[in-house]
């Protein structure tokens, strides 16, 4: 729905300040990141991870001179439809949906802004841009894309079905998400006390920005400090490269208009050696933290959780259901809830308590 124009926002402005205002993203404080809500006060969620991509994305949009509120838009609604117990539970939903369409979080993050949001009188959703729309929908199955453009011919899914690039906002808010994701993982998974020091200062990449920042510093620095400043350093590092490399591609490309933009090659990204490092340290962390025994422990928790409350609400329905058709809506639901709402909704239909902290 085209709307006026606010007085004093322009419309990503408005996108952004929706977004924030939103349930979907108050609710993102208590869903996981990586560890689970109840294992500890100061380990990342997915706000907080939110938050953090925003902050590394907008300042990346301003030294390449892109739409700052744009790009922060897109990374605050990114994982809107993200389920409770992080990967885990997207899985699990997944599972679930087998026979009825299946589940991404990426399309339902779509789905937040545009159907499950109920806010305003003339509209559902939160009418947001299709430039902020495009950019939350980073991935999409062909499948699912052909679907979503018989319902919006030429919209957010057509450049799937084309093979043609989003514009240069979202794809600097994808590379975003992963770097940040790749130092506050780091740091998390330290802080639990599942990796230790020789794990971290073992991984390539990590033990040279560990060798950097020692070799300026004068005396010696306590492991947090410098794990501290070895994450700061690998932020930086990212960002610096990805912007100059980024730069570099723009100029060698020619692009001039938003139509290059989207019928060349992605044009935002690191060079190949800093790319290759943070390639070899996400396999480090699958390694080493997201499939580390206890991580997979509570995953199996989780799945199951999910997997029984799916089956519950499958005989006994779902409150206010935006959908019909009885899968989505109860996909829908789950996928809205919060870890610690969830752990508390299985145990009241089932009577067990799978998870002892929470």
């Amino acid at each position: 729905m085209i709307e006026e124009a606010a007085w004093d926002r322009d419309d990503f402005q408005r996108d952004r300040d929706r977004i924030v205002h939103c349930s979907a993203f108050r609710r993102l404080v208590y869903k996981t990141q990586v560890f689970l809500n109840h294992e500890g006060d100061l380990f990342r969620t997915r706000l907080t991870h939110s938050l953090e991509v925003a902050q590394l994305a907008r300042s990346m949009a301003r030294n390449l001179q892109l739409n700052e509120d744009l790009t922060e838009a897109i990374a605050l609604a990114h994982d809107l439809g993200h389920t409770p117990f992080g990967h885990a539970g997207q899985d699990t939903l997944n599972a679930c949906m087998a026979a009825h369409g299946g589940f991404e979080h990426n399309l339902q993050s779509l789905r937040v802004v545009d159907w499950l949001e109920r806010r305003y009188a003339e509209f559902p959703g939160l009418n947001l841009c299709f430039e902020t729309r495009e950019g939350i929908l980073k991935h999409c199955s062909a499948q699912n894309a052909q679907l979503l453009d018989a319902q919006e011919p030429g919209g957010v899914a057509a450049r799937f079905l084309a093979g043609r690039q989003p514009g240069l906002e979202a794809q600097l808010c994808n590379l975003a998400d992963e770097l940040a994701y790749c130092a506050h993982d780091v740091d998390d998974g330290v802080r639990s006390g599942l990796l230790n020091a020789e794990d971290w200062l073992a991984q390539p990449f990590l033990a040279e920005l560990v060798h950097q920042v020692q070799s300026e510093q004068k005396g010696p620095l306590s492991s947090r400090v410098l794990l501290y400043t070895a994450l700061r350093r690998l932020l930086r590092t990212g960002v610096q490269d990805l912007v100059l490399a980024t730069q570099q591609r723009l100029q060698s490309s020619g692009v001039l208009t938003v139509d290059d933009v989207r019928a060349a090659p992605p044009l935002v990204g690191y060079s190949a050696e800093v790319a290759g490092q943070l390639r070899d340290l996400k396999r480090f962390l699958f390694a080493r933290l997201y499939r580390h025994p206890q991580v997979e422990s509570q995953r199996v928790l989780a799945q199951k959780l999910l997997a029984d409350l799916f089956a519950i609400y499958m005989q006994i329905g779902v409150p206010e259901a935006r959908e019909a058709e009885p899968a989505r809506a109860v996909a829908d639901y789950l996928a809205g809830m919060t870890d610690r709402f969830a752990v508390r909704e299985h145990q009241r239909l089932t009577g067990e308590r799978l998870f002892d902290a929470a």
